[in-house]
Protein backbone atom coordinates (compact mmCIF):
# COMPACT_ATOMS: atom_id res chain seq x y z
CA UNK A 1 0.00 0.00 0.00
CA UNK A 2 1.06 3.74 -0.58
CA UNK A 3 0.89 6.25 1.63
CA UNK A 4 -1.09 8.32 -1.04
CA UNK A 5 -3.94 5.44 -0.03
CA UNK A 6 -4.86 7.02 3.49
CA UNK A 7 -5.38 10.54 1.71
CA UNK A 8 -7.77 9.22 -0.97
CA UNK A 9 -9.85 7.76 1.42
CA UNK A 10 -10.16 10.55 3.50
CA UNK A 11 -11.26 12.93 0.64
CA UNK A 12 -13.83 10.23 0.10
CA UNK A 13 -15.22 10.37 3.23
CA UNK A 14 -15.01 14.17 2.91
CA UNK A 15 -16.83 13.88 -0.36
CA UNK A 16 -19.78 11.90 0.68
CA UNK A 17 -20.35 13.64 4.14
CA UNK A 18 -20.25 16.58 1.68
CA UNK A 19 -23.05 15.32 -0.43
CA UNK A 20 -25.03 14.16 2.49
CA UNK A 21 -24.74 17.53 4.04
CA UNK A 22 -26.46 19.15 1.03
CA UNK A 23 -28.68 16.05 0.33
CA UNK A 24 -29.85 16.73 3.69
CA UNK A 25 -30.11 20.17 3.54
CA UNK A 26 -32.26 20.45 0.35
CA UNK A 27 -35.53 18.29 2.07
CA UNK A 28 -36.84 18.03 5.55
CA UNK A 29 -34.46 16.21 7.12
CA UNK A 30 -35.44 15.81 10.91
CA UNK A 31 -38.74 15.82 10.26
CA UNK A 32 -38.48 12.44 8.33
CA UNK A 33 -36.51 11.44 11.20
CA UNK A 34 -38.43 12.18 13.96
CA UNK A 35 -41.45 10.81 12.13
CA UNK A 36 -39.81 7.85 10.92
CA UNK A 37 -38.41 7.17 14.77
CA UNK A 38 -42.11 7.70 16.45
CA UNK A 39 -44.18 5.15 13.78
CA UNK A 40 -41.71 2.44 14.96
CA UNK A 41 -42.79 2.34 18.99
CA UNK A 42 -46.40 2.78 17.97
CA UNK A 43 -45.50 -0.27 15.53
CA UNK A 44 -43.67 -2.38 17.65
CA UNK A 45 -45.31 -1.66 21.31
CA UNK A 46 -48.44 -4.24 20.55
CA UNK A 47 -46.59 -7.05 19.62
CA UNK A 48 -43.74 -6.89 22.10
CA UNK A 49 -43.55 -9.21 24.72
CA UNK A 50 -41.74 -7.97 28.20
CA UNK A 51 -39.50 -10.44 29.99
CA UNK A 52 -39.24 -9.88 33.95
CA UNK A 53 -37.42 -12.62 35.31
CA UNK A 54 -40.01 -16.02 34.59
CA UNK A 55 -42.85 -13.82 33.52
CA UNK A 56 -43.50 -12.93 30.59
CA UNK A 57 -45.84 -9.78 30.25
CA UNK A 58 -47.65 -9.33 26.12
CA UNK A 59 -48.79 -5.75 25.50
CA UNK A 60 -50.96 -7.08 22.49
CA UNK A 61 -53.98 -5.46 22.22
CA UNK A 62 -57.02 -6.10 20.46
CA UNK A 63 -56.14 -3.03 18.14
CA UNK A 64 -52.77 -4.47 17.56
CA UNK A 65 -53.86 -3.98 13.60
CA UNK A 66 -54.54 -0.56 13.62
CA UNK A 67 -51.23 0.24 15.43
CA UNK A 68 -49.29 -1.76 12.97
CA UNK A 69 -51.42 0.49 10.42
CA UNK A 70 -50.31 3.69 12.07
CA UNK A 71 -46.95 2.64 12.40
CA UNK A 72 -45.96 1.99 8.91
CA UNK A 73 -48.01 4.87 7.65
CA UNK A 74 -46.00 6.91 9.54
CA UNK A 75 -42.69 5.68 8.44
CA UNK A 76 -43.93 5.56 4.85
CA UNK A 77 -44.58 9.40 5.58
CA UNK A 78 -41.00 9.83 7.25
CA UNK A 79 -39.54 8.50 3.93
CA UNK A 80 -42.35 10.94 1.37
CA UNK A 81 -40.45 13.57 3.77
CA UNK A 82 -37.00 12.26 2.74
CA UNK A 83 -37.31 11.50 -0.78
CA UNK A 84 -40.36 13.76 -2.16
CA UNK A 85 -40.41 16.96 -0.07
CA UNK A 86 -42.52 18.71 -2.62
CA UNK A 87 -45.72 17.22 -0.54
CA UNK A 88 -44.31 17.91 2.75
CA UNK A 89 -47.00 20.15 3.88
CA UNK A 90 -49.75 17.20 3.20
CA UNK A 91 -47.16 14.83 4.90
CA UNK A 92 -46.74 16.98 7.70
CA UNK A 93 -50.17 17.17 8.69
CA UNK A 94 -50.94 13.24 7.97
CA UNK A 95 -48.34 12.57 10.35
CA UNK A 96 -49.99 15.12 12.88
CA UNK A 97 -53.35 13.30 12.39
CA UNK A 98 -51.30 9.70 12.94
CA UNK A 99 -50.06 10.90 16.02
CA UNK A 100 -53.02 11.70 17.35
CA UNK A 101 -55.44 8.90 16.21
CA UNK A 102 -52.64 6.76 17.83
CA UNK A 103 -53.31 7.33 21.49
CA UNK A 104 -56.92 5.79 21.45
CA UNK A 105 -55.79 3.23 18.96
CA UNK A 106 -51.73 2.16 19.76
CA UNK A 107 -51.20 1.90 23.80
CA UNK A 108 -51.55 5.94 24.30
CA UNK A 109 -49.41 6.35 21.30
CA UNK A 110 -46.63 4.00 22.10
CA UNK A 111 -46.34 4.91 25.49
CA UNK A 112 -46.75 8.50 24.21
CA UNK A 113 -42.57 8.05 23.02
CA UNK A 114 -43.93 7.26 19.46
CA UNK A 115 -46.78 9.95 19.84
CA UNK A 116 -44.37 12.88 20.80
CA UNK A 117 -41.52 11.64 17.77
CA UNK A 118 -44.33 11.80 15.49
CA UNK A 119 -46.00 15.21 16.17
CA UNK A 120 -42.68 17.03 16.61
CA UNK A 121 -41.82 15.50 12.66
CA UNK A 122 -44.93 16.43 11.77
CA UNK A 123 -44.44 19.80 12.75
CA UNK A 124 -41.44 20.54 11.88
CA UNK A 125 -42.33 19.13 7.98
CA UNK A 126 -44.92 21.89 8.11
CA UNK A 127 -42.72 24.68 9.22
CA UNK A 128 -39.82 23.64 6.95
CA UNK A 129 -39.01 25.50 3.84
CA UNK A 130 -36.39 25.13 1.34
CA UNK A 131 -33.78 27.87 0.96
CA UNK A 132 -32.90 30.00 -1.68
CA UNK A 133 -28.88 30.54 -2.36
CA UNK A 134 -27.62 33.60 -1.93
CA UNK A 135 -27.29 35.84 -5.27
CA UNK A 136 -23.46 37.36 -6.09
CA UNK A 137 -25.81 40.93 -6.23
CA UNK A 138 -26.75 40.52 -2.62
CA UNK A 139 -22.89 39.49 -0.97
CA UNK A 140 -21.12 42.41 0.57
CA UNK A 141 -18.34 43.75 -1.99
CA UNK A 142 -16.47 45.57 0.62
CA UNK A 143 -14.49 44.41 3.87
CA UNK A 144 -16.42 45.95 7.11
CA UNK A 145 -14.27 49.19 8.07
CA UNK A 146 -11.67 49.43 10.52
CA UNK A 147 -12.22 51.92 12.65
CA UNK A 148 -7.68 51.85 13.09
CA UNK A 149 -7.55 52.81 8.82
CA UNK A 150 -6.97 56.56 8.32
CA UNK A 151 -10.03 58.00 6.59
CA UNK A 152 -8.26 57.42 3.40
CA UNK A 153 -7.79 54.31 3.00
CA UNK A 154 -11.54 53.95 3.18
CA UNK A 155 -13.78 52.43 0.34
CA UNK A 156 -14.89 55.18 -1.54
CA UNK A 157 -18.76 55.48 -0.85
CA UNK A 158 -18.10 53.69 2.45
CA UNK A 159 -19.29 57.39 4.51
CA UNK A 160 -21.82 58.01 2.44
CA UNK A 161 -24.39 59.94 3.96
CA UNK A 162 -22.15 60.97 6.99
CA UNK A 163 -21.63 65.06 5.83
CA UNK A 164 -23.04 67.73 7.65
CA UNK A 165 -26.70 68.50 6.86
CA UNK A 166 -27.25 71.15 4.24
CA UNK A 167 -28.37 74.89 5.98
CA UNK A 168 -31.36 76.32 5.64
CA UNK A 169 -31.21 79.24 2.80
CA UNK A 170 -31.79 82.84 4.39
CA UNK A 171 -30.83 81.70 7.77
CA UNK A 172 -30.20 85.22 8.83
CA UNK A 173 -31.82 88.29 8.91
CA UNK A 174 -35.05 88.25 10.04
CA UNK A 175 -36.77 86.91 13.37
CA UNK A 176 -38.15 83.93 12.14
CA UNK A 177 -35.13 82.76 10.37
CA UNK A 178 -36.28 84.00 6.84
CA UNK A 179 -34.71 87.17 5.24
CA UNK A 180 -36.00 89.13 2.36
CA UNK A 181 -34.53 87.41 -0.15
CA UNK A 182 -36.37 83.94 0.26
CA UNK A 183 -40.09 85.23 -0.94
CA UNK A 184 -41.75 84.77 2.56
CA UNK A 185 -42.19 87.80 4.85
CA UNK A 186 -44.07 86.78 7.67
CA UNK A 187 -47.19 86.46 7.03
CA UNK A 188 -47.93 90.47 6.44
CA UNK A 189 -48.90 91.40 3.18
CA UNK A 190 -47.01 94.24 0.83
CA UNK A 191 -49.88 96.32 0.65
CA UNK A 192 -49.90 97.52 4.28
Amino acid sequence: MSPESTGQNKHNLTVYRRGFRTWRGNRPFWAGLFTMLGGAPIAYFPYADLQLGNMTLAMSTTAGAGSLIIGVLLITLGLTMWFHSIVRVFAGVAAILLALISIPVANIGGFVIGFLLSLIGGALSISWAPGEPQREEEAPRTAPLDKQQPESEYAEGALHGATVPPQQPGGHGTASGYGTSSGYDGGTHRAG
